[in-house]
């Protein structure tokens, strides 16, 4: 532990001068103990940066997706920062994935207000899930369909910035959800994508199949509510 606190305390210390940014140091599995100190302590966010390199494409950090499942408060998962080019300050465009669940008003609202307090532009994605490709159907039926589809999900989401007080452009994509959001997440240009995780932790719960391809694939930095 003398060893782990000697290195933990002359980290970065130009950066983040130890009387005024505290450092803890914990014995434990990494991410049990960041959940769990993020937890007692209440802190409002987890900043934590996903592998980089080749090998980011194929999986995040096992305490990357651990913490991401287990923390109660929101995450931000980037690369690794020598893999980023600083954007300037005056390019604040938030991006917020909805999938018009139950979940969808708690995941909107926080993204406005987080949007507004870094002063950025909101804006909205939604996938709409397309149907089996190999099925017989006619293909302006199909459009027929994904139209109607559209047209729904916009006078939900209408609905639901009303509801909120909120007023963001909208982009609605068709495919297959996980590829249709990343693809919109990639023509954004955007500073940060805000997701949904579910309340429940667990095996079957925030960490999941969606949220991990996002968080592994995001262009930039996903920020998970």
């Amino acid at each position: 532990m003398a060893i782990g606190r000697d290195r933990l305390d002359s980290f970065l210390t130009a950066e983040f001068p130890a009387a005024e940014f505290p450092r803890i140091l914990t014995s434990g599995d990494a991410a049990t103990e960041i959940a769990r100190v993020a937890r007692e302590d209440r802190f409002n966010l987890i900043i934590m940066p996903t592998h980089s390199g080749i090998f980011r494409q194929m999986l995040l950090g096992s305490t990357t997706a651990k913490v991401i499942n287990d923390a109660d408060c929101p995450v931000l998962t980037s690369r690794h920062a020598q893999t980023i080019a600083p954007r300037p300050l005056e390019h604040r465009e938030w991006l917020c994935a909805v999938g018009l669940s139950s979940n969808s008003e708690r995941v909107l609202r926080f993204a406005s207000q987080v949007a507004a307090q870094a002063r950025g532009k909101l804006s909205i994605i939604h996938a709409v899930q397309a149907g089996d490709t190999n099925l017989p159907i006619q293909l302006d039926l199909r459009e027929e369909i994904h139209s109607a589809e559209r047209q729904e999900a916009n006078r939900r989401i209408a609905d639901l910035q009303q509801m909120i007080g909120v007023d963001a452009p909208v982009r609605i994509a068709v495919g297959q959800v996980k590829e249709a959001l990343l693809e919109a997440a990639r023509e954004a240009d955007a500073d940060a994508l805000i997701i949904g995780r579910s309340h429940q932790p667990g095996a079957h719960g925030r960490m999941r199949d969606l949220t991990y391809a996002m968080v592994r694939d995001s262009p930039f930095p996903v920020l998970s509510v």
